[in-house]
């Protein structure tokens, strides 16, 4: 074969039309079809995430209202959580009830804890109360009791005078003001919400004791 210094004119071209052509076939079955394929699957990737946004806003016009509504289940959820509180805030059921028998003028002596009563939805937390003060203000007391926000049930009120506290069953003998007349013992339920136990976890949980 000749060298390609000693080719024609002609000849010479011909070579480095036929060598471009087999470097530019090279390059087409090499590095620019896998920039074709990658191309392509950046088209296809562009294509679906245009088709999910134009789903997408289709909801845009409901998106507000869905805001509304979730704002409205979290106010309601707050407001049921203070109705009936979610964990057992021992404390602040008496904070509760202290606040309000200083509003009222009465004297809460003691709290005494009952069995706790387990529902399926809630729990009842008892107590055994003893109050004293002005009549009428302890049943300004009890009238507030029943309008708080929080559920509050009172019941077994036995009521004495401050001369004869034990008909109330009071446990002690205090030494009351003088405008104090009555005696009082009563007990006060306040309620939690708990969790629904499946009926399959008991039993696991009772076969693992």
């Amino acid at each position: 074969m000749d060298n390609f210094g000693e080719m024609s004119g002609i000849k010479q071209w011909a070579t480095l039309v036929l060598a471009a052509a087999l470097i530019t076939v090279g390059l087409h079955f090499t590095m620019f079809k896998s920039k074709r394929e990658a191309n392509a699957a950046a088209q296809q990737n562009l294509e679906a995430k245009l088709r999910e946004n134009a789903e997408l806003e289709s909801y845009r016009p409901k998106l507000k209202d869905m805001e509304r509504q979730v704002a409205n289940l979290k106010q309601q959820l707050e407001i049921e959580r203070r109705i009936v509180p979610d964990e057992k805030e021992v404390d602040n059921f008496m904070r509760m009830l202290d606040a309000e028998a200083a509003k009222t003028g009465i004297e809460i002596r003691r709290y005494t804890a009952k069995p706790v009563s387990t529902r399926e939805y809630y729990t009842e937390v008892p107590f055994e109360m003893e109050i004293d003060g002005p009549y009428y203000s302890v049943l300004s007391f009890f009238d507030r009791v029943g309008k708080l926000e929080r559920i509050v049930n009172i019941s077994n009120v036995l009521i004495a005078t401050v001369k004869k506290p034990a008909d109330a069953k009071a446990k002690h003998i205090y030494q009351y003001a003088q405008n104090e007349s009555i005696v009082a013992t009563c007990q006060a339920s306040t309620f939690f919400s708990h969790d629904i136990t499946p009926p399959n976890a008991a039993g696991k949980a009772k076969g693992a004791l």
